[in-house]
């Protein structure tokens, strides 16, 4: 049975059973701050758990995209080295919201393995959570596993959380016995142990509780079923292979490496083989996270990307020298593009950003792996690396640590990763790391809650319903008290579509406060204050929102959208939103695509969105089911929360129609203009431009056009012709600079005989050391060179200016041997505070002003080496 055959088997199965089938959500989670990708089938069915949440139905069955490469859930440092470990797989699950329980689930699962993929009880083991004596009765009472194929685990095997807060709760899990070939030997052998005989192919969790952030668990309101199996695991078992590597799922990537690198898999040692399952896990992983929308940075969601990326990098040079990697995702795409057509649709990206993210990789890879082998080398004793020393790799060639731990262990050798997250700590508190809020984790009561009436008016009259002064509830406050209001009903808009909050005042009686923000807590709008007047607990109150702030911020946003659809529009649907900032002042659209747009391209971009601002279409918005919109054409972006039941859906029409819970002008004419004033690339593959609209572009307008005309009077031409004379005036500028730089070097070369003079022997090599002011640092260089032609020795320059220095230091290479310049620039650093780096034969750097003495210090330096 292939693994296509086993998505349809399990999908038919528990529809059914009376489960509707849920599309798998992104690798992004939706708006969720505690996880780094969905690790789970149940990341998106979070608010349900948490009863916050209604839908049409109450169980449902998926087949979710997971990542477990960051966070609490990493497999990251194990995949390669065992047979089952993968940073994306596939879990398949059926979920129940309030509707069946244990008996159920159990049921399901039994009948399934049993009857479905025809499983042979007698292989089957379960094991339940120690205190759960109603699990265990069902398996053993109702279903009729015997005793001795059922075990009590504690809470590490048999207690499932998400993340560190939120739904968890006791779970079953269901193991098979592959044999005693695959076992530890030990008697004592039993489902937990760390061997691959009794492989663990299905979860059954019951959420019971919602995890706060002190690490008490709070009874859910209404209990639930969450369930996983991984698809990789299964097809192992169905398919009696070794590992998850040998199944369909991995053998066309497999022999997909076998073509590019010319190494056969079958026959090779275990660290080639090693090397061929990183490569086909993290292209995997690669591939669906880059057509998700990530993108490689160095920090969060991008941090892990690229680290696995270069992870690939460095295990992929141990089977070629050639960059294979990227073309991989071709076997990946070939493969799933039918499951999941997001990758035939990003296919140009995903192998854009692989490319180049790989060739920027390989220069530091390279001299981070000789740094490397240099401390294996000096720690051939303690079979350690220190924290210091992958600090170094990390901070200064851009090694992450996972990959120093992966080599050092193929090597027999361990990394000190206490003393290495000692010093990233240390780097986090000087670059100011953001401390936690604690109004995230502050609870509002249910009967506490804001209407939001933003979308019809700018101005309500509300009560106050709560007030919250240091991160505490209290029922008043006095005159001057720094507090947050949460009202009945407020206009204010908080963050949205990439919208920013908005601004405005609270009226108490005929006190006016402007709001110094607004914010949610706890889903609740709250604004921030200094309190005009004392203030209780049901005190009437008026919120009105900044007029032109809210006017200018529908502008941008409605903007936003022309600007996706016209993208789309001329470069076809590989545009994918990646972010996007809508502020009163100006728009930031972030997306992905896999080449440069040059300025004609900008210009159609803008031509396109400035007629439909001139058509005036209506903005529509309306309310609908999520598949309805979707229908319809409208566009969903990863990271933003949908409820399917009903989406808010805007659309201009015949153009453009996205999911959006932001604000919007009333027609397209509103907007007035659109002008694009910067695009730059943020990543390979991805891309920012930033534009204004309405009053903003007409400023710019104005103000571009007043310099025109200044410069057209003072070119003495006509506005037209302006940037032909402003070419011609830097092309003169340019000619002038050659003719300076040539009477510059005919005046240093007058000064040669003067400066070699001066020249004394240190050691028997010529020195010279000149402190010099008014020379640019390509004259000192040409200097030094010209010394250095004419008398090979040692030779330093330096340019003083008012406040700081600038330097060349040369020694001619039959004396580089005597002169280690590496060991002077250290030395230079530590005496003078000077810096610089270059070659073996000469460095470059700067620093403060100097004094006369530097000389005599150097002539002391070069005495004692």
């Amino acid at each position: 049975m292939n693994s296509m055959q086993i998505r349809k088997k399990f999908i038919d199965f528990f529809v059914k059973n009376g489960h509707q089938h849920v599309p798998s959500s992104s690798l992004i989670p939706a708006q969720d701050p505690t996880l780094l990708f969905a690790n789970a089938g149940m990341n998106q069915f979070k608010d349900l758990f948490l009863g916050k949440e209604k839908r049409s139905y109450t169980r449902a069955v998926t087949i979710q995209k997971c990542m477990r490469a960051g966070g609490k859930h990493s497999d990251l440092d194990n995949v390669g080295f065992t047979k089952r470990h993968l940073t994306f797989f596939e879990m398949m699950g059926n979920f129940s919201f309030g509707d069946y329980f244990k008996k159920d689930a159990i049921r399901f699962a039994w009948n399934f393995l049993t009857q479905e993929i025809k499983f042979d009880p007698n292989v089957m083991y379960i094991t339940v959570y120690k205190d759960d004596d109603e699990s265990y009765n069902i398996w053993h009472t109702e279903i009729g596993v015997p005793e001795k194929q059922i075990s009590r685990l504690g809470e590490a095997d048999n207690f499932w959380q998400m993340g560190d807060t939120g739904p968890c709760g006791p779970c079953t899990e269901i193991y098979i016995d592959r044999g005693i070939i695959y076992g530890c030997g030990s008697t004592d052998c039993a489902p937990g142990c760390s061997c691959d005989r009794f492989l663990e192919v299905w979860n059954l969790v019951f959420m019971q509780y919602d995890r706060q952030v002190d690490g008490s668990d709070v009874p859910l309101k209404q209990t639930g079923v969450d369930t996983g199996m991984g698809i990789e695991r299964l097809a192992s078992v169905i398919q009696n292979v070794d590992s998850v590597f040998q199944t369909d799922l991995f053998i066309p990537i497999i022999e997909r490496i076998e073509k590019l690198s010319t190494v056969t898999y079958k026959n090779s040692s275990k660290q080639i083989q090693a090397a061929f399952h990183v490569l086909a896990d993290h292209i995997r992983s690669s591939t669906f996270l880059i057509a998700d929308g990530c993108a490689p940075t160095n920090e969060g969601r991008g941090y892990v990307l690229r680290k696995i990326i270069r992870r690939a990098a460095l295990f992929a040079q141990r089977l070629t020298d050639k960059n294979i990697f990227p073309d991989l995702a071709d076997a990946v795409i070939d493969q799933m593009g039918s499951v999941y057509p997001e990758l035939i649709q990003n296919k140009k990206l995903i192998k854009n950003v692989l490319n180049s993210e790989v060739e920027k990789f390989s220069t530091n890879l390279q001299h981070g792996n000789i740094i490397l082998q240099d401390y294996l080398k000096q720690a051939q004793k303690t079979k350690r690396i220190s924290g210091e020393q992958a600090f170094k790799l990390y901070d200064t060639y851009g090694f992450p640590l996972e990959l120093a731990v992966a080599f050092a262990k193929e090597e027999g050798f361990s990394v000190d990763t206490e003393g290495f997250e000692a010093l990233m700590e240390e780097q986090r508190e000087r670059s100011g790391r953001k401390v936690a809020d604690a109004l995230d984790a502050l609870k509002v009561p249910e009967n506490i809650t804001t209407e939001f009436t933003g979308y019809t008016e700018l101005i309500t009259p509300s009560k106050v319903r709560a007030i919250v002064k240091n991160d505490t509830f209290v029922d008043t406050v006095n005159k001057g008290d720094s507090c947050w209001i949460l009202t009945e009903k407020s206009p204010f808009f908080i963050v949205g579509g990439g919208q920013v909050p908005d601004q405005g005042t609270l009226t108490f009686g005929n006190q006016d406060v402007a709001i110094q923000e607004v914010r949610f807590i706890d889903g609740r709008i709250a604004a921030r204050i200094a309190a005009p007047v004392n203030i209780t607990v049901g005190d009437a109150v008026i919120s009105t929102v900044d007029k032109q702030w809210r006017i200018n911020a529908m502008k941008n946003h409605t903007a936003t959208h022309l600007l996706q659809a016209a993208l789309i529009e001329l470069f076809g649907k590989t545009i994918k939103q990646s972010g996007s900032l809508v502020h009163p002042d100006y728009l930031r659209f972030d997306f992905s695509y896999h080449e440069n747009l040059s300025s004609d391209d900008i210009k159609k971009v803008e031509d396109i969105v400035n007629q439909k601002i001139r058509d005036n279409i209506v903005v529509d918005v309306e309310y609908m089911p999520m598949p309805e919109a979707l229908k319809r054409g409208a566009l969903a972006f990863f990271g933003d929360k949908y409820n399917p039941e009903e989406v808010r859906c805007v659309q201009i029409s015949e153009f453009s129609a996205e999911l959006c819970g932001g604000t919007h002008v009333p027609r397209t004419g509103d907007i007035g203009t659109f002008k694009i004033i910067e695009i730059s690339a943020l990543s390979a593959g991805h891309r920012r431009i930033v534009a204004v609209t309405g009053p903003k572009a007409i400023d710019l307008f104005q103000t571009v056009y007043s310099d025109v005309k200044t410069l057209s009077q003072e070119f003495k031409v006509k506005t037209h012709e302006v940037l032909d004379a402003v070419f011609k005036q830097k092309e003169q500028i340019r000619e002038l600079q050659i003719e300076l730089r040539q009477l510059k070097k005919e005046a240093l070369l007058h000064t040669m005989p003067e400066w070699l003079s001066e020249t004394e022997e240190i050691k028997d090599i010529p020195y010279l050391c000149k402190i010099v002011q008014g020379y640019a640092p390509d004259d000192l260089r040409d200097l030094a060179t010209m010394l250095t032609n004419k008398k090979p020795g040692f030779y330093f320059l330096v340019n003083n200016s008012e406040e700081a220095c600038s330097f060349i230091a040369m020694v001619s290479p039959e004396f580089s041997s005597k002169i280690d310049l590496k060991k002077f620039a250290a030395w230079l650093r530590e005496a003078v505070q000077l810096r610089g780096g270059g070659k073996a034969n000469i460095i470059q750097g700067g620093g403060p002003r100097v004094s006369s003495d530097l000389c005599e210090k150097i002539k002391l330096w070069l005495s004692a080496i």
